[in-house]
């Protein structure tokens, strides 16, 4: 699987959970520490996250990270 699928596939993940959590993308943002703008790359898989980042945006929407993995 390409590297851009993947990261792409993880930002949506992380778009629906944090819709789900009736959460805007600055709410998040603003939880985790990181832009707005880093938020928005995040989310539309522009740009690679290292698992430090994921562990933040897991721990801000108070999930396990594995849930950012499931299709």
């Amino acid at each position: 699987m390409p590297q851009t699928k993947i990261l792409v596939d993880i930002g949506v993940r992380i778009k629906a959970i944090r819709k789900e959590k009736k959460l805007s993308q600055s709410d998040l943002a603003n939880l985790c520490d990181f832009e707005k703008a880093t938020m928005s790359r995040i989310e539309s898989g522009q740009t690679n996250v290292t698992i430090f980042t994921l562990f933040k945006i897991s721990n801000a929407l108070n999930i396990h990270i594995s849930e950012l993995f499931k299709t």
